[in-house]
């Protein structure tokens, strides 16, 4: 005889779920977390890839000349970041073409190759910077530059030529996930937690008013933030990694994670940097200040801090030359992929090395100001980002390309002209002071 309890139904007490439609929850959430894990990388490899050698030397010195005091200026960028970022993943996604093939379509030939132009500038100039580091690292470690930096060249080359795009991905992943011990350090400082947490959400201005030095660091820290090698890539990567239309949402969540956690590893940095400025002490780059930090975090915390800025300056590299190799690529009409093979790409292939090369030759120059060539490139970065955007702006609102679902929002034309409008202020205050240092002396 069959009895009522051996009889299975979805049937549950008001306001639980049944067995049945538990089990469909778990397998939807395995599902939704499967499809993340497949469309994730992009979006956290450019923005943790930004926080590079010159990243560091930014935000160190930030915090050793004007302590916490601007922080909220990290905060303020964090959504700024994500949205310039979002657009850009939606373009990639919707057209399935990189930034630089689609401005030369959409723009012509010559506004094609003023953006190359720019881009190929701006992304040596900054490759240079990350062999910079390369090179005062290994020296604080006590390696000979002229070694240690050619070992890094060589082994770039060969991260990217695998021939399979998930290699490289899995690869740059692991070095990414290296940044957490940005935190560890950050703890071992000892900060003042308080102070940081109220510059963090109240904006004030540092002891001293509006100095070309300030307005300089201001820059510095916007171009190293957001910079424009970091909308090519982005975009280049999604249309390489062959995402598709289902995957936007998990390509804006995989964005936001990383928007997030380039913040916090900023603010880690310059925590670090707030310790030199509490305790008075003096450095001429972020190697020397690992050595002048010794008696606060260690013998084991200063070769931490060396190894970090070299996993800084490696992923800040692989991103930045791949960026100008994708771009070249588009443009030129080769087959730009990494899942290709070295004799089946080798324009791509040869375009990236050359890049990673002479990068790293010409950081090997005797008596080249290192340092300052680090914070200017960021200030660089920054003058020519808006340029970027806008072009990035207007190609988002191409409703006939796009059609209505990717095409932008009012509100996200709002925040992006904003951007737009503040970087070509900071620039132009930058440009003005540095021309006429005493104008406007009411800022001072």
């Amino acid at each position: 005889m069959l009895r009522l309890s051996d009889v299975t139904t979805d049937v549950a007490p008001k306001g639980q779920l049944a067995p049945r439609q538990i089990g469909r929850r778990r397998v939807a959430l395995r599902h939704r977390l499967s499809h993340f894990l497949m469309v994730a990388g992009p979006g956290l490899i450019v923005m943790i890839a930004d926080n590079d050698a010159g990243a560091v030397s930014t935000y160190t010195e930030t915090g050793a000349r004007f302590g916490t005091s601007l922080l909220w200026v990290l905060v303020l960028l964090l959504p700024v970041t994500y949205f310039v970022q979002e657009m850009v993943a939606r373009l990639g996604i919707a057209t399935g073409e990189g930034l630089a093939s689609i401005i030369y379509q959409r723009f012509g030939v010559w506004w094609g190759r003023f953006c190359l132009a720019d881009l190929l500038l701006v992304n040596f100039l900054t490759l240079v910077t990350e062999f910079a580091a390369v090179s005062l690292a290994s020296k604080e470690l006590g390696y000979a530059p002229s070694v240690a930096v050619p070992m890094a060249a060589v082994g770039l080359i060969l991260l990217v030529g695998t021939g399979s795009y998930r290699r490289w991905e899995r690869m740059t992943l692991l070095l990414c996930g290296l940044n957490i011990a940005w935190l560890v350090l950050a703890v071992v400082v000892r900060p003042d937690w308080g102070a940081a947490a109220f510059d963090s959400v109240v904006p004030s201005m540092p002891r001293g008013g509006l100095t070309n030095d300030l307005v300089f660091l201001v820059m510095a820290v916007v171009g190293t933030t957001i910079a424009p090698w970091q909308l090519f890539f982005q975009q280049s990567c999604v249309a390489d990694k062959r995402l598709r239309f289902a995957d936007l949402k998990a390509a804006r969540f995989d964005t936001a994670i990383g928007a997030v956690a380039i913040s916090i590893f900023a603010g880690c940095m310059m925590l670090i940097g707030d310790a030199m400025f509490r305790g008075g002490l003096h450095y001429e780059d972020p190697a020397q200040m690992a050595s002048a930090l010794e008696p606060v975090i260690g013998h084991f915390g200063r070769i931490a801090l060396l190894l970090l800025m070299l996993n800084a300056a490696v992923l800040g590299a692989t991103a930045i030359s791949l960026s100008s190799a994708w771009a070249w690529g588009e443009v030129m009409g080769w087959k730009n992929t990494l899942q290709a093979k070295l004799n089946e790409a080798p324009g791509f292939y040869s375009a990236y090395a050359v890049c990673t090369a002479a990068a790293a030759g010409m950081t090997l120059i005797p008596g080249a100001p290192l340092q300052e060539i680090i914070l200017w490139v960021q200030v660089l970065a920054g003058i020519m980002l808006p340029a970027a955007i806008v072009f990035l702006q207007l190609l988002l609102n191409d409703r006939e390309m796009l059609g209505a679902r990717f095409v932008n929002r009012q509100w996200n034309n709002a925040v992006n002209w904003s951007v737009v409008v503040l970087l070509f202020g900071l620039s132009f205050v930058l440009a003005a002071r540095a021309l006429v240092p005493a104008w406007p002396s009411f800022l001072s």
